[in-house]
């Protein structure tokens, strides 16, 4: 298997990996639609003429209300409609990515006539964010955006190319709330997991998966170093952006997917372990005071 490496973010870096080799979908079933008509039976066409007479009778009105739940004798179709959906149990998935998109942010770094983008995440009520080395790597200025669409500008506190860590700051804000890390040790193979951030400059997406491993070796800062294995969709623009478990803790820094020939995800991602992470952006904050 050869590999080539190319960025989460844009314009791609060195930790997006790409396994060579032929892909070719499965072709697409045909709709039974699609598959040809059938014969139809004597009450099918008893019943197919019953409908288009309804129909054509009750003019425009009637036809609505055929399909729609019916008509009041004025002619006026009414429309069956969902009850409210009720607030979101905690702990599911719904209610932690209500909870953790406060924290996320779109990192803008522009650098030689174009502009990276990726992800990153709140980590204390100093409004420290971290991301990756590469999303801001060379960048001569950096903003971010939050959750809120609120762009702020952010200084680049310091970077740990080895490990592919940056930490930024902004001003604090009660738009930015700073997410739960968790503990590496407590990662578990096939726990669910939502990864969170901008593949592709959409600020805000949320794709879910598991964790496929725990201790895969994977190219992280130029070095194979062992990463969290998952397939919640990771796309460029997602780097730097939060790996979450179902609790709502900070499990991993999403870094790096294999691919084939350079496209986009297969399920295969790759995120930095939270207690390497958490460490290094501890020391680059001490280092700043």
């Amino acid at each position: 298997m050869t590999t080539s490496h190319n960025g989460l973010g844009e314009p791609r870096g060195p930790d997006f990996q790409s396994a060579a080799g032929p892909y070719a979908a499965p072709p697409p079933e045909i709709p039974p639609a699609l598959a040809g008509p059938k014969a139809p039976s004597r009450w099918g066409r008893i019943v197919g003429a019953g409908v288009l007479i309804v129909a054509v009778s009750a003019g425009t009105g009637g036809l609505a209300g055929w399909y729609a739940g019916g008509a009041d004798e004025s002619g006026t179709a009414t429309v069956t409609r969902a009850a409210p959906a009720p607030d979101a149990p905690p702990g599911s998935l719904v209610s932690v990515a209500e909870q953790v998109r406060a924290g996320v942010v779109s990192v803008q770094a522009p650098r030689g006539g174009r502009t990276a983008t990726g992800s990153g995440f709140v980590i204390d009520d100093r409004a420290h964010i971290i991301t990756n080395s590469h999303v801001v790597a060379g960048a001569s200025s950096v903003t971010v955006t939050g959750a809120d669409g609120t762009r702020r500008n952010a200084t680049v506190v310091g970077t740990d190319p080895s490990n592919d860590i940056a930490v930024l700051r902004v001003e604090p804000s009660p738009g930015l709330h700073a997410l739960v890390l968790g503990r590496s040790a407590d990662v578990r193979v096939g726990e669910q997991v939502l990864a969170i951030g901008s593949p592709l400059g959409l600020a805000g997406s949320v794709t879910s998966g598991i964790v496929s491993a725990v201790d895969r070796q994977a190219r992280i800062g130029g070095s194979q170093q062992s990463a969290v294995q998952t397939d919640a969709s990771i796309n460029p623009g997602n780097s730097g952006g939060p790996l979450v478990n179902s609790r709502g803790e900070v499990i991993g820094v999403n870094t790096a997917i294999a691919t084939f020939e350079g496209g986009g995800s297969i399920g295969v991602g790759f995120a930095i372990p939270i207690d390497r992470a958490a460490s290094v952006a501890e020391r680059i904050i001490s280092n700043s005071r």
